[in-house]
């Protein structure tokens, strides 16, 4: 019979139309445990909402989209001017605009507001990686700001807004603004005091005027930059906005974006100050005391972004099996491929719940939580970040020849995956902050013991790892050659805690015994076949 060779049988429907954050239990749990009884219910309604539109098949089109079209830089008008513009997508302005509208850049001063944005950041990020840049930036400008009190009570409203206004105007003539960054140059790259960008002081106070060229500027389309620079006081934090309030463009010169592996939407860029106004933030000689807390903030949006990552990943892999059937039955029934799909169940979760956890740390804002963010964020980075890497090929290894095929989406997310390990610190910046908080604040790391402490005598692996975290503790010296094997330790350590406090008894049986008890191999798929394996692949459907 004619075309009977093409009918489509033994493929899993698009995972599209449904509740990205109601599907994800790990994150509605976490969500409900650290969120107040007077803002939950508002909380929730929010985040499934939010989770609904990124479920749906025409936002998710809008991923797609402005990822296929990438911005593309022009310098100059049609009649020769200078203008140094980046052109995006129209998806990428309906994305970029959802999340302003949703409360992604709203956290601060609002009830429950860093856990309620942490989780709309990690379901947001589901949908499109790269538009979680200007979004993360602007949230974490917010703390550098309050350097100055009098820039702050200016900026902080338009930073807060729920209005996104993509015109280049007078920042005072806009209803919300957007922020990026720009610290490292060619000569340094993380090593910011190697910068050599110049601050020349102005005759108007806290005026200066900067020379000099940046290597990474994200989201060169923001109203306004976080800057380092070298002031006659040394390194110092400036604020430079892209049009001044006369309604003048500020000297900033976009020599070129950056072809990147993924965050195709997102535009990176070089730029040039030339005698650029620029308002100082903070102290001369200050710079990076005074940025920072936007650092810090940016660091933990890593993990968030990671941890979404890593769930959109799991969710199309266990969705994909849950239908796909071979050798006799469904895939996800199979003992071998339910190994692999708890093994990535249960990293996704223990990434969400750390990221959660110090999520609600900025909410409490006590000196002990602050103290835990110290050592936990970089620790949660440097590990978190990492694991997103192998996690998304191995999930889409699942899918077959599928999932190497771009429609799939899957292609996106491996793109995606590393990046957040290199952004704002790669691996070794992580560990030697960690190595900073251990030797220089006795504070952060009894505030770490402590809260890994809860769960002492849950479970013996736990106890015997944090045994062992302990004795490695009692040597410091020499430990920058084993730095990383120690913010390994810390990051794993304080997921078995939460998992063995929060999590239901086989999420954190498996995590104990894969993570911290040995019983596991390098690659996904090796945890011990006699646990309850079902009952964690089944927690990780996306089924809402």
């Amino acid at each position: 019979m004619a075309g009977t060779t093409h009918t489509v049988t033994n493929q899993a429907p698009p995972l599209a139309q449904y509740d990205v954050f109601g599907a994800d239990r790990a994150l509605v749990e976490a969500v409900e445990r650290h969120l107040a009884p007077d803002v939950l219910d508002e909380g929730r309604s929010e985040l499934s909402g939010l989770g609904r539109t990124a479920g749906s098949a025409q936002v998710q089109e809008w991923g797609v989209l402005a990822n296929e079209n990438p911005p593309r830089l022009r310098t100059h008008d049609r009649y020769g001017h200078r203008i140094d513009e980046v052109d995006f997508h129209p998806s990428w302005h309906r994305l970029l605009g959802k999340g302003v509208s949703a409360g992604l850049t709203a956290a601060w001063g609002r009830p429950g507001g860093h856990v309620r944005r942490a989780a709309a950041f990690v379901v947001w990020t589901q949908v499109e990686a790269g538009n979680g840049c200007p979004l993360s930036m602007t949230h974490a400008a917010v703390p550098a700001l309050r350097a100055d009190p009098a820039l702050a009570a200016e900026w902080e409203p338009r930073l807060t807004s729920t209005i996104y206004d993509r015109a280049l105007r007078p920042p005072g003539q806009k209803p919300g603004a957007l922020f990026g960054m720009g610290m490292t140059e060619k000569q340094g790259g993380s090593d910011v005091r190697a910068n050599t960008t110049a601050a020349r002081p102005l005759a108007e106070d806290g005026a200066y005027e900067l020379t000099g060229h940046k290597w990474f500027c994200s989201a060169p389309m923001s109203d306004a930059f976080l800057v380092l620079a070298q002031a006659p006081g040394g390194l110092t934090c400036f604020l430079v906005p892209r049009v001044l309030e006369d309604g003048t463009r500020n000297v900033f010169l976009i020599q070129r974006l950056k072809d990147k592996l993924g965050n195709r939407s997102n535009a990176s860029a070089e730029v040039e100050f030339a005698g650029t106004w620029a308002r100082r933030v903070g102290e001369e000689g200050r710079g990076v005391r005074t940025i920072i807390g936007m650092v810090a903030a940016t660091r933990l949006d890593c993990v968030l972004g990671s941890a979404g990552l890593m769930r959109q990943a799991v969710a199309q892999a266990v969705h994909h099996c849950a239908y796909r059937e071979a050798f006799g039955g469904k895939l996800v029934d199979k003992p071998l491929m339910r190994n692999v799909l708890a093994d990535l169940a249960l990293e996704s979760e223990a990434a969400t719940t750390l990221a959660l956890r110090l999520a609600a740390a900025y909410d409490d804002g006590g000196e002990q939580e602050r103290a835990l963010l110290r050592i936990a964020v970089p620790a949660a980075k440097y590990w978190v970040t990492k694991r997103c890497a192998p996690l998304a090929v191995e999930a889409s290894e699942c899918l077959g020849g599928n999932g190497y095929v771009e429609e799939s989406g899957m292609p996106r997310l491996v793109r995606e995956s590393p990046l957040n390990s290199v952004w704002e610190g790669a691996g070794n910046v992580q560990a030697l902050d960690v190595l900073r908080a251990l030797r220089r604040e006795p504070a952060a790391l009894d505030a770490y013991l402590r809260e890994v402490g809860r769960a002492r005598g849950a479970d013996h692996r736990l106890d015997a790892a944090i045994k062992d975290l302990l004795t490695e503790l009692a040597d410091l010296e020499g430990v920058e050659g084993r730095a990383r094997r120690l913010t390994e330790r810390l990051a794993l350590v304080l997921q078995g805690s939460l998992l063995v406090r929060y999590a239901p008894p086989e999420v954190a049986d498996a995590f104990c015994a894969a993570r911290l008890g040995g019983d596991g191999g390098a690659a996904f798929g090796t945890l011990p076949h006699t646990l309850d394996l079902a009952s964690v692949v089944e927690r990780a459907r996306p089924v809402s």
